[in-house]
């Protein structure tokens, strides 16, 4: 079972996510750069991001919180008219409970703008406020549905690619760029 403070924490890191039912690359747009491959970090070490290659197209994310508690992913570095994203898919789940209860967690994509790999890992998520602001706007922007407070994109993959390669540039569509300093493997 899912204990209360996992459960904010999920939704914490979560707030700053926009989920999408679909990826935001083809097949060919799958970039793959072996620059990725290590250890990130942000500032204060406590935030960990470790890249390995799964295969010759895509990436394992371990992502460790600042509480030491780790999520898997796979993760496909993609390239979409010159521009890099990182689109991430959770791993196996791993909660406690039944086939049947995990059966009803949905898997979703999320990604990231990435500003550069080296020497400084310089990625964006896409700003959730801002989405929230602009499909009041204009309901008919992107496809999606509204849960409550969040903003699900329904739209295939195509059309997130031309929604945000369109707004790449626009103020306030992605948030702060997170940087994270490589760090070097450390022995068993």
């Amino acid at each position: 079972m899912l204990r209360p403070l996992t459960i904010l924490t999920i939704l914490i890191f979560l707030a700053g996510c926009i989920r999408s039912l679909h990826p935001i690359f083809t097949e060919q747009d799958i970039f793959f750069d072996p620059n990725l491959i290590g250890q990130w970090s942000d500032a204060d070490g406590k935030e960990i991001w470790t890249f390995s290659a799964r295969d010759s197209n895509n990436y394992t994310l371990v992502h460790t919180d600042n509480r030491g508690k780790q999520g898997r992913f796979i993760a496909h570095l993609v390239k979409i008219n010159g521009t890099l994203f990182l689109d991430l898919f959770p791993g196996e789940l791993e909660v406690d409970g039944n086939d049947f209860y995990q059966f009803h967690f949905l898997p979703v994509h999320t990604f990231l703008y990435v500003q550069q790999i080296r020497p400084t890992l310089q990625m964006s998520f896409p700003d959730g406020d801002w989405l929230k602001a602009t499909l009041e706007e204009n309901p008919q922007a992107i496809g999606h549905e509204t849960t409550g407070d969040e903003v699900v994109l329904t739209a295939g993959t195509k059309e997130l690619q031309t929604f945000w390669l369109n707004h790449i540039t626009t103020a306030g569509a992605f948030g702060d760029p997170t940087n994270l300093q490589w760090q070097p493997a450390t022995p068993n």
